[in-house]
């Protein structure tokens, strides 16, 4: 069970950095119904929890962002603030710190979720155009699926993987620091120049949006001191059964091989850790300083510090894990093969001409796109002021204006799904996650029933009694027939008994 969280960056004509909470809410507002509003059961989330067996008692926050909170104008309660929406496609919208975040519901397959996190881009855009319509015709509204701001900020691209809860954190740490490390060779969406780095940043292209943003290995954080692996312990499931890895250290993509890489690979690793087969001759010095060394090296060498001495290339790290997952789970499922397939096609090529990847991942497709216009305008540096504003505009959600979007257009980019499971994710829920079609078709079906809703479950009232729904209890139901019995279903009162078996 998989999903991806995205927070996108907004600009809004004529409002600056301390009016984006305001705006992100006005924005997540402008979602037509049906949907469920304001009815998040926060109680069931418990960001400071650590998987390591602690919680904390406050997280880490980013000194810029408090100061553009601080600096809006006064609102009156956090669940305004949040603007919450639940769609019938079983997604979650809200205001996270001044961006919109799109959270797909649960997924079962690689292609559901590449074509809800693509959807997502589609619901930011028509909720940009509906904003523009609010504020008059000459207002410019702008989404974009990226990660930086150019001025020091970091906004996330989390991801959010079941996994098993009784594999010791120790090793989950040492099979991910690694792998984690050198992902960003496939599933990095680029950048012009380096962030935190003083004064005088260098001029350079980046694999990566997020390598700046990242100081320790491990802990609870999200918003500031980031870790390579996150420690939350919110398993919206079984939890004597499951935790959920809560990963904060990818980029945002739109290259769809790049996504079903960054997942799929991330899926076969959590395997081999709980199955204690995870390579362990590959350990780093200090993989924090590696997920920099990587995304910066200019040469395309990729060349980390080894444990004990030594270096070891990105690309070997790399395959040390495809040799494993090859070994163990070649012929598991039709995904795993495609995985194991594009994962080596991939390493391959990076090895020889990793410039050639500009059909298939997003670095190397912003790259080539920008070294194009520096040839064809006689820019000669990456510090050239144009280069950071294509790059943004590389993220741009609009079709008429993202250059990512001119790519697909001219069909130079690869794709995995098609335009029809796009559209049809934007309404309708993964048809193969129980969870999310019984959220999803109680949001399109019954909003006004439903009470308070969450990713662990949510209420329904029929009549003066009201009947809590556990997703932990219906995760295992089958997916078709359960759509099928719920859409049948004429009254909240029937919807819950067969959520409840009877």
């Amino acid at each position: 069970m998989i999903g991806i969280e995205t927070e996108y960056g907004i600009y809004v004509e004529g409002k600056g950095a301390q009016d984006l909470v305001d705006e992100a809410g006005y924005l997540v507002k402008l979602v037509p119904s049906p949907t469920v509003a304001g009815r998040w059961d926060y109680k069931q989330e418990h960001p400071r929890r650590d998987m390591r067996g602690f919680t904390v008692d406050h997280l880490s926050i980013d000194p810029n962002d408090a100061q553009f909170e601080q600096m809006g104008r006064p609102h009156s309660t956090d669940i305004e603030v949040r603007s919450d929406r639940v769609l019938p496609n079983g997604a979650r919208l809200y205001n996270d710190h001044g961006h919109p975040e799109y959270a797909t519901p649960e997924c079962t397959s690689l292609r559901e979720v590449i074509a809800h996190d693509r959807a997502g881009e589609r619901w930011m855009q028509r909720l940009a155009e509906r904003r523009m319509k609010q504020l008059g015709a000459e207002s410019l509204v702008a989404m974009y699926k990226n990660n930086t701001d150019f001025h020091g900020a970091s906004y996330g691209t989390h991801e959010s993987y079941l996994m098993r809860r009784e594999v010791p954190f120790d090793r989950v740490l040492e099979g991910l620091l690694p792998f984690f490390a050198t992902r960003q060779l496939y599933a990095g969406a680029g950048k012009v120049g380096m962030e935190n780095a003083g004064a005088n940043p260098p001029a350079l292209f980046q694999l990566s949006q997020r390598a700046d943003f990242f100081t320790t290995l491990a802990s609870v954080d999200t918003l500031y001191n980031r870790p390579i692996v996150n420690t939350r312990d919110e398993p919206h499931a079984d939890a004597r059964r499951f935790r959920r890895l809560h990963v904060i250290c990818g980029d945002a993509n739109f290259a769809e091989v790049a996504t079903l890489l960054k997942i799929g690979t991330t899926l076969l690793v959590l395997r081999l850790i709980e199955q204690d087969l995870a390579p362990k001759s590959i350990l780093l010095r200090d993989p924090v300083a590696a997920v920099k060394q990587v995304s910066a090296d200019q040469k395309l060498k990729w060349c980390v510090e080894r444990q004990g001495g030594g270096t070891i290339g990105a690309v070997d790290v790399q395959r040390a894990y495809l040799a494993a997952a090859r070994e163990h789970f070649t012929g598991l499922s039709p995904d795993t093969d495609t995985v194991l397939i594009e994962w080596e096609q991939v390493l391959n090529t990076l090895e020889t001409d990793p410039l050639s990847l500009s059909d298939t991942l997003d670095w190397a497709a912003k790259r080539a796109l920008l070294e194009g216009f520096m040839d064809a305008e006689g820019i000669s540096g990456w510090d050239d002021p144009y280069m950071q504003s294509l790059d943004l505009e590389y993220h741009n959600t609009d079709p008429a204006a993202g250059l990512y979007y001119a790519l697909e257009q001219e069909a130079k980019i690869r794709r995995v799904v098609t335009e029809e499971e796009i559209v049809a994710a934007l309404d309708t829920p993964p048809a193969g996650s129980p969870r999310a079609i019984a959220r999803g078709l109680a949001v399109r079906k019954f909003p006004e029933a439903v009470q308070k809703i969450s990713w662990g479950g949510f209420t329904l009232e029929h009549g003066e009694q009201i009947a809590a729904i556990r997703m932990a209890d219906i995760q295992e139901r089958e997916p078709r027939a359960l759509a099928a019995a719920l859409e049948a279903a004429a009254t909240p009162a029937a919807f819950i008994a067969i959520l409840e078996g009877k």
